[in-house]
C-alpha cells in the first residue's frame, strides 16, 4: 500500500540560520495535492503566555500558479531570508 502524503507535512530546524528573523523551522506540506514550503518561528523570550508556541508562513513551491500571499500576523513580511 503506497503511503498518502496529502494534507500532511513536516518542518525540521533551520540549520542555515543567520539572522533572528530567518525562521527556526522549515519544511513542506501538501494541501489538496498541492505542495507547499513551510517555514516556522518559536515563541520569544517575553512573549506573553497567550502568544502562539509557532507563528507559520506558508508558501506554495510552484510559485507560478501561486496565489498572492497572505499577511500572518507576526511573520516577517519580507521572507527573502527563507533559504529555499
Amino acid at each position: 500500500m503506497e503511503y498518502d502524503n496529502n494534507n500532511r507535512g513536516a518542518i525540521w530546524p533551520n540549520k542555515k540560520k543567520e539572522k533572528e528573523t530567518q525562521p527556526d523551522f522549515t519544511g513542506s506540506l501538501n494541501v489538496g495535492g498541492v505542495d507547499h514550503w513551510v517555514s516556522a518561528w518559536k515563541r520569544k523570550e517575553g512573549d506573553g503566555v497567550n502568544s502562539p508556541s509557532l507563528k507559520f508562513s506558508v508558501k506554495p513551491k510552484d510559485e507560478q500558479s501561486a496565489p498572492a500571499p497572505v499577511a500572518t500576523p507576526g511573520v516577517p513580511a519580507d521572507d527573502s531570508d527563507i533559504p529555499f
